[in-house]
């Protein structure tokens, strides 16, 4: 039974302070995750506008935004630039690499990709995919070979820029198995890894559910003998739900679960893979489409 696990980098504090505290637990446990990094301009506090909007702001009423992602992450960008990720905690990032850890391709910019990214269309997508790419690759030493959209934010265009990218995965997408995206007739060559648990900010304060519940609740949706990929993030689990990742993780292990990175569980044959299509849905607890393997 192998669970893949996903931690995204949104922000210049989860950067700071949230990815090396995964990177020891991870360590400790003698296991290996797979962490996508936003590596340009942190314009996250540009998101305060969308509290106009009641189902985002009922969102982080539920999930306490302001205790969980910290107030500097919520005006990170409002009224000054924001800074450059990559350019302040390149150290990080290598030393998560330096770990054993699969290092990928999150975005430049997290807000303007979820913001942008459908209007923009194909032009804006791959003007973001290479700066995020080619600022990632400078920190490494080499180019970044997995990526995983920003709030899984992804369409065809994205799926057909990200194709002409030296990547040998993605994980772009909600759903329940690996494929490989069917785009105009063409199966692409880079299979997509779906996650298909929910995350912390989807599910707490949902239908009574407490941080006391929350282990129990995620541990009973794995599955044995499916794919099981959970996305956790810097900002929450590596900071304030700390220690509540730290025992589910052993919880998990315990239980006879391998933690992995995603690209552990790929065949050997990728050719093998199903193809299958990328279509927006709204997912319960998260404001907006987000893509899904239809």
């Amino acid at each position: 039974m192998q669970l893949g696990l996903k931690i995204d980098v949104d922000t210049f504090r989860g950067t700071r302070e949230g990815v090396l505290p995964i990177v020891r637990a991870l360590d400790e446990a003698g296991v290996r995750g797979s962490f996508f990094f936003s590596v340009g301009p942190d314009n996250m506090g540009r998101h305060l506008w969308r509290l106009i909007k009641p189902q985002f702001f009922l969102k982080m009423l539920r999930s306490g935004g302001a205790s969980l992602y910290g107030w500097d992450i919520l005006l990170r960008g409002t009224f000054w630039p924001g800074s450059l990720i990559g350019k302040a905690f390149g150290s990080v990032i290598r030393k998560t690499a330096a770990s054993g850890h699969e290092v990928g391709l999150h975005a430049w910019d997290h807000h303007a990709w979820q913001m942008r990214m459908e209007g923009g269309g194909a032009a804006f997508q791959s003007a973001q995919l290479a700066l995020g790419s080619d600022a990632l690759a400078q920190l490494l030493g080499r180019q970044p070979d997995c990526s995983a959209a920003p709030g899984w934010k992804c369409n065809e265009a994205t799926l057909l820029a990200k194709s002409k990218l030296p990547f040998r995965y993605n994980s772009d997408v909600r759903g329940t198995s690996l494929f490989r995206p069917l785009v105009s007739g063409q199966t692409l060559a880079q299979p997509q890894v779906p996650t298909t648990l929910p995350t912390y900010d989807e599910v707490i304060g949902r239908d009574g559910l407490t941080n006391a519940g929350y282990n129990a609740a995620l541990l009973a949706q794995l599955k044995p003998g499916a794919l099981n990929v959970l996305t956790i993030h810097a900002e929450v689990e590596g900071i304030l739900c700390h220690n509540m990742f730290r025992e589910f993780l052993a919880e998990v292990m315990r239980r006879g679960w391998q933690v992995v990175p995603l690209g552990a569980l790929l065949p050997a044959d990728l050719t093998a893979l199903p193809a299958g299509r990328v279509v927006p849905f709204t997912q319960p607890g998260r404001e907006g489409w987000i893509a899904e393997q239809a």
